[in-house]
């Protein structure tokens, strides 16, 4: 599946082709045949089994009125129901099925709220969490319903009414003395798929050929695949995992991911592969592959990256919310909540600006913050210790007054700047940065080519939850530090680069997500000239860091705030609808409708100590990850033999030292359990003990196994199975994600414990994404204000932004090899189709200006077939540091891919405290889409290679 004829493509059997951002359209008509095929007329037993136990199908949900329609609500808890359900534990996060085998309403285990405050319930054994008597769950109420009633599902493709009325079987209960009606999630996915069960009602196709959503002639006609094409791959994805019990697998990049509903197309495609039983089984499933991206050792790896030895907790902040505040992306935004909202959402969400989602995230514990406070928390310590007040409560109290604000309501305030960034293992403002002109004029304040004017200019709405300044600050960061062995382009607006050796002059360890191994970097030569390793140099800044900083700050209180956590208790915020305590809905209650606030003592002349030995905590707390903890004296005990211990007088004294790199690695590998078969058995002992069930034997046959640095340097190991991974390393079953909740029957981390058609957050039904539904491409509007406005006398073409990942580099790295360039036409270079190309006057290597009020750059065409209509690819991290010219359009050197491209994020991404939709780091949060730009493409008339002296410009 490739909207372009990639190099995949040629070795597949068949290749659909939709149009980009359409991949929604073409897995929800899948979606309707496998549904129709296989659930609904000749019912697979084996999809039926699997569907039971594994998804959240035959979950119950409310129905709620809305303007004279009935609208599907949030999932019935056994905190609705008489007594709780004999819950006492969570009830209000405890999911309700119907036992078929009864006809009674049951709280089976493995739901959320078995998770945390109790213990040897949360498993998917199909038991009543209360009686402990085995249930079957029921799918549907099609043959044991009260009412058939119409229920309105909201419907985003343009072509149809935006409320799509369908047929449902519902039951009627009484809760609170009112009667309430309830579907299950497998009814609702049949009625939002568009599946005729014989009930009637309007909005259902007759057969394949109608123009009816979610249907193959509906898809056909937005995606553009042939019906046929959908209907052939679709019946055989299902045929084969019907007959091989789940053996049919999607493969798939982070391609879609790039695109503003990229929710919508994952779980488009992932309903195929709950719907036939795919995931969890050998053969089948989600595989989802992005390269070098899999830290594999994650639990040895956390304590040493965020010092979790020596203090708890970390600040940590997701990236995409800090860059859109602080490059100041917000103040451009054209697109309004309105435009993406469902028809059923609450009136006053429509006014806001996606940035006041964020605010409001950030102050109710969703998102992170960075900074946090608007007053420093050295300071607001100091000032509650003076007031003699908890300085915890000092701060609630503040905040709540207005006195102490959160830093994000008013980004352009000096207070709030980022003041100092320090860039290692990164190229942001040559690669990853969406938005790279406005990371140059508000971020770093210099020469850009930002194009269009910012909201108060163009006399748009502005945001509700953040001060408007009129001018937007420029030039926030005091300090810009790049790390890196190559001169990049961060390196070049860098204050100060540190050169740092590559692969071949350091020791280092390496995983990947492309096969088991846990893989050295080794010192072969040693560092050249002034380069020195990673390690070396944060460890030189802090020592010179700990030298002054003895003196100048000496011993501080800090408060550091921290959002509700996934995998903890916190990710049980608040159960049903969304409560503001800044508008007075709730209480301020850190931890559960605000961040979780902690008070750290810092002494900071001990830095160094603390960076070059393992700290007290991994002693006395021990170490842990996704929800679960075990005990690690052993494991310091040993590195201690192994390292050696501090001898110096001072803190770190009698602890294992962290001298080199080699013992950082150590560290890591002793404190894993993916690399020590000691620690694999305690984490699984640990999981098995909340489960109920045991899991020790998935490591008991390499329990004696513990992997060296210098083991690795011999030979790369395969690593161990642990808890913190859904599949295994075993030498009978290949890796599968999912795998140990299928076979294990561990629960997946969500609110049903169960893979999940169905999202009932209020945030996901205010945006009409409790189901999958297909939303097209946004509008980001950033073609019209300079179309024909800024003529050369050459054709403009429109085209839609693609930037895939290129084969003359990895990400930015190698791009400027003189065999790479050769390759690559030797600079930057975009694909355009010859039919375009045609129309435009472009022949093959013609210098082109590719621009929108975003920015401008500059590159050669490639005119090729494997392009289709309306696309324009540029292969991204092409930097501007080798053969760019001039922009006609700006009049400074082009841009970078990133130059025409700006973030823009989504609000159903910074939900949080409630299970799977809580924020974890590198685990969930917003994203920087940037495929859903347009760009204007057009010959240049005179290349300019901006040769002369600087001063003459």
């Amino acid at each position: 599946v490739s909207s372009d004829y990639g190099e995949m493509v040629k070795f597949g059997d068949i290749w659909l082709a939709p149009k980009q951002g359409t991949d929604a359209a073409l897995a929800l008509a899948m979606g309707h045949v496998i549904l129709n095929e296989f659930h609904n007329k000749n019912r697979s037993e084996y999809f039926d089994t699997y569907c039971r136990q594994y998804n959240d199908m035959p979950m119950l949900v409310m129905l709620k009125e809305h303007e004279g329609k009935l609208i599907a609500d949030r999932y019935l808890r056994a905190s609705d129901l008489t007594g709780n359900m004999g819950q006492d534990n969570n009830p209000e996060w405890k999911t309700v099925v119907y036992d078929e085998n009864t006809g009674y309403l049951v709280a089976p285990n493995g739901s959320i709220g078995f998770r945390w405050g109790q213990s040897g319930a949360w498993n998917l054994e199909m038991r009543d969490g209360y009686s402990g008597k085995d249930v079957k769950p029921q799918l549907t109420l099609l043959d044991n319903h009260d009412e058939v009633v119409e229920v309105a599902l909201p419907y985003f493709g343009g072509d149809h009414t935006d409320l799509l009325s369908r047929n449902l079987p519902v039951k009627v209960i009484s809760i609170g003395g009112r009667d309430v009606r309830i579907a299950t999630v497998y009814d609702l996915t049949m009625a939002n798929y568009g599946i005729d069960r014989g009930l009637g009602g309007p909005n259902l196709p007759t057969s394949y050929d109608d123009d009816v959503p979610y249907t193959p002639a509906w898809a056909e006609k937005h995606c553009g695949v042939p019906r046929a094409d959908i209907i052939t791959v679709a019946r055989e994805f299902a045929d084969n995992a019907d007959k091989t019990h789940g053996k049919s697998m999607v493969i798939l990049g982070a391609a879609l991911n790039h695109w503003y509903h990229n929710d919508m197309i994952y779980r488009g495609i992932i309903n195929m592969l709950m719907m036939c039983g795919c995931i969890g089984q050998s053969g089948g499933g989600w595989a989802h592959y992005v390269g070098q991206e899999k830290l594999r050792p994650q639990t040895g790896w956390a304590p040493l990256a965020f010092g979790l030895d020596w203090h708890r907790p970390s600040r940590q902040m997701n990236g995409t919310s800090y860059f859109y505040a602080h490059t100041s992306q917000w103040r451009h935004e054209k697109l309004a909540a309105s435009e993406i909202l469902s028809p059923t959402a609450s009136k006053d969400l429509g006014d806001y600006r996606l940035i006041d989602f964020n605010v409001r995230a950030e102050r109710m514990g969703w998102l992170p913050s960075a900074p946090q406070l608007e007053t420093n928390p050295l300071e607001v310590t100091r000032m509650a210790e003076a007031a003699g007040i908890d300085p915890v409560k000092y701060a609630v109290e503040q905040i709540q007054s207005g006195a102490l604000k959160f830093s994000c309501e008013d980004p352009d305030n000096p207070k709030n700047f980022p003041r100092n960034l320090f860039v290692w293992r990164s190229n942001i403002l040559g690669s990853s940065g969406k938005g790279h002109e406005y990371f140059l004029k508000y971020l770093l304040g210099t020469q850009n080519a930002v194009l269009g004017p910012d909201l108060g200019e163009l006399g748009e709405a502005k945001p509700k939850e953040v001060v408007w300044h009129d001018k937007g600050a420029e030039g926030k960061l005091d300090l810009l530090v790049t790390l890196d062995f190559r001169m990049s382009t961060t390196c070049l607006y860098s204050d100060i680069v540190l050169p740092s050796c590559t692969w071949y002059e350091k020791d280092d360890l390496n995983t990947s997500d492309m096969h088991p191994f846990i893989h050295p970097l080794s010192e072969a030569v040693q560092p050249l000239w002034e380069s020195k390793s990673d390690w070396e140099i944060y460890k030189t800044i802090a020592k010179k860091f700990s030298e002054l900083a003895a003196t100048h700050l000496g011993t501080q209180k800090d408060l550091v705030l921290t959002p509700l956590m996934h995998d903890t208790p916190s990710e049980l915020g608040q159960s049903s609808g969304v409560r503001d305590w800044k508008k007075g809905e709730v209480d301020a209650i850190p931890g559960k409708t605000m961040p979780n606030m902690t008070v750290v003592t810092r002494d900071y002349g001990d830095t160094y100590k603390k960076f070059t030995s393992l700290g007290p905590l991994l002693s006395k707390i021990g170490n842990g990850g996704k929800g679960i903890s075990w005990n690690t004296e052993d494991e310091v005990h040993q590195l201690g033999e192994l390292n050696y211990t501090v001898t110096e007088a001072g803190i770190s004294q009698g602890l294992p030292k962290i001298e080199s790199a080699i013992d950082a690695c150590e560290v890591i590998l002793m404190l894993a359990p993916e690399t020590n078969g000691q620690v694999a058995v305690k984490a699984w002992d640990a999981l098995s003990k909340i489960t109920g069930r045991d899991h020790t034997h998935l490591a008991i046959p390499r329990e004696d196994d513990k992997i060296r640095f210098r083991d690795v340097v011999a030979q790369p190991r395969k690593i161990i199975s642990s808890p913190t991974w859904s599949g295994l390393e075993s030498e009978h079953v290949s890796y599968n994600a999912g795998y140990t909740n299928v076979h294990e029957l561990i629960p997946w981390r969500t609110l049903t414990g169960r893979q999940q058609f169905y999202q009932d957050h209020q945030w996901m039904l205010d945006f009409g994404e409790g189901l999958c539904v297909y939303k097209p491409p946004v509008d980001t509007k950033t073609i019209e204000p300079l179309l024909g406005k800024k003529p050369n006398g050459n054709h403009e073409l429109v085209l839609n932004w693609i930037t895939p990942h290129q084969k003359w580099g990895i990400h930015s790295t190698y791009t400027d090899n003189l065999r790479m360039l050769t390759l690559s036409r030797g600079g930057p270079h975009v694909w355009v189709s010859e039919i375009e190309a045609k129309e435009a006057g472009l022949v093959d290597n013609d210098w082109v200006e590719v621009f929108n009020v975003n920015g401008t750059l500059t590159a050669r065409v490639v005119v090729s077939q494997r392009v289709p209509k309306g696309m324009c690819l540029m292969y991204h991290a092409q930097e501007k540091i080798i053969n760019v010219p001039g922009a006609e359009v700006s009049g400074f050197r082009g841009g970078i891919h990133n130059s025409v491209t700006r973030t823009i994020t989504k609000p159903t991404h910074m939900i949080g405290g409630y299970a799977q939709l809580s924020y974890g780091f590198n685990y969930y949060g917003t994203v920087g889409s940037n495929r859903d730009e347009y760009v204007i493409v057009r010959k240049m008339k005179k290349v300019d290679w901006m040769e002369g002296p600087l001063v003459e410009r």
